[in-house]
């Protein structure tokens, strides 16, 4: 049984998803969109997770969320509908499996209810998920956002032992490596 069968019981819209699909694996670390990539396709986990960061142009990145199984990014939703290149970067987690649809079937497939208000309902989600990241970053102390950062990285692979660096942590947080290794020290 794939995701797509068990995410959407529309079966004409099951056929199609299994039609224009492809299926890929990503090891963790693996990238699958970079910054400024032009968007060929919407990618769907389907296992494993994809963290999603925004990244300026002198490669500083700063954390925005993470997509779980049934889940697709909305600003790559967003830069297919609109013809922009992609203003994030996707990174696996961990080994991650994902079906790739390609952008020319987002728009035919608002013909399906079912599309329509999947595709909506991520909107609205990672809309809800980057107020949550601003306000992270515009109201609380970086202990505060650097606690946040660990446990969804942490959630995301299932695990309490995260392998990163401080300055990995740093570098997505957007701050210095003895900045977090400071709270790092504070918060043990």
């Amino acid at each position: 049984m794939t995701i797509s069968s068990t995410l959407f019981k529309d079966a004409s819209l099951v056929i199609d998803i299994e039609k224009y699909s492809k299926h890929k694996q990503l090891e963790k670390d693996e990238i699958l969109m970079e910054t400024g990539d032009a968007i060929q396709f919407i990618p769907i986990v389907q296992s494993g997770v994809l963290r999603i960061v925004r990244q300026d142009p002198d490669g500083k990145e700063v954390f925005l969320y993470h997509l779980y199984p049934g889940q697709t990014c909305a600003m790559a939703l967003n830069c297919c509908q609109s013809g922009k290149k992609s203003m994030v970067k996707a990174i696996a987690e961990d080994r991650t499996e994902i079906l790739l649809i390609p952008v020319q079937q987002i728009e035919d497939w608002f013909k399906y209810p079912e599309w329509r208000s999947f595709i909506n309902t991520t909107y609205g989600n990672r809309f809800s998920e980057l107020l949550n990241v601003i306000d992270m970053i515009a109201f609380n102390n970086l202990d505060k956002q650097l606690l946040h950062y660990l446990q969804q990285r942490a959630k995301a692979v299932n695990t309490k032992a995260l392998y990163i660096t401080h300055q990995e942590i740093a570098d997505e947080l957007h701050t210095h490596r003895e900045v977090v290794s400071r709270l790092l020290r504070t918060m043990e």
